[in-house]
């Protein structure tokens, strides 16, 4: 089984690549961020005709989140976080495989985590709030659903081996103690990093900025994670970024992130 993450920055932009990925790597489950389209303008049609339904949650201009799936759609299907009141598009979660989607399948979550803009402000505050709505539904659905899988854009670099210049970055947004510690809160509910179960190469990075020719001198961050319930870590075999699709003539300036699970 093959589960995949990757912020897109716009679809409208940036449907061709993601198609043309998917035909090269299908997924069983991709979820996207940043769609940046109204719910009228996805694109399910053309998801449909490569082998994939969708689920999707947007909104004009800013964030939005979709949930792919090959054999079947999704079940379950929730849309941000419940009891959490929020206008932004962020949060898509479903059920894939099992009996008719049931409890016997895997839960999985699509998250695009605020940016949080700066420590102090009012947006950080936001993300702050968010991140503890987001801890308090997760533990809920990881009981019901050991099967679960959390993954996304978190916008959060865990350590300092997760940026390019620690020094640089120390208490800037993605890289601040309040960031950190809502990372590791949600791995003391019993998720696990599944990048950090492999041994892998130093300076990998899941997103560079368009600006001062980041990607060119591998300046980036690594943001975009997949974080796994307990009950799947004996079954992970493999969780890499691919920066191939980075080098797209007007690439996202986020690469997907892909897990593989074993039978």
């Amino acid at each position: 089984m093959k589960l995949a993450t990757w912020n897109v920055n716009s679809l409208a932009v940036r449907l061709p690549q993601v198609l043309e990925w998917l035909a090269a790597h299908p997924q069983d489950a991709l979820v996207l961020q940043e769609t940046k389209l109204t719910d009228d303008k996805f694109p399910h049609a053309e998801f449909a005709a490569a082998g994939y339904a969708a689920q999707w949650f947007g909104q004009k201009t800013y964030n939005g989140v979709a949930l792919l799936t090959r054999g079947g759609a999704a079940a379950d299907v929730v849309r941000n976080i419940p009891g959490f009141e929020d206008e932004q598009a962020r949060v898509i979660a479903g059920t894939i495989g099992g009996a008719e989607g049931g409890a016997a399948g895997h839960r999985v979550i699509g998250a695009y985590f605020p940016n949080g803009q700066e420590p102090g402000s009012d947006k950080f505050a936001y993300k702050m709030r968010w991140m503890e709505a987001l801890h308090a539904w997760v533990r809920t659905e990881l009981a019901a659903h050991p099967n679960l899988v959390l993954m996304g854009d978190f916008n959060i670099a865990p350590e300092d081996r997760d940026v390019y210049d620690p020094v640089l970055w120390a208490g800037q947004i993605h890289c601040t103690p309040e960031e950190r510690a809502h990372f590791r809160q949600l791995l003391e509910l019993g998720l696990v990093d599944a990048f950090r179960l492999f041994e892998q190469a130093p300076k990998s990075w899941s997103w560079w900025d368009y600006r001062n020719l980041a990607f060119r001198k591998n300046q980036g961050l690594r943001i975009d994670h997949i974080l796994v319930g307990e009950a799947l870590k004996a079954r992970v075999s493999a969780c890499t970024i691919d920066k191939v699709p980075r080098k797209n003539e007007r690439p996202s300036d986020h690469a997907p992130v892909t897990l593989t699970l074993a039978d």
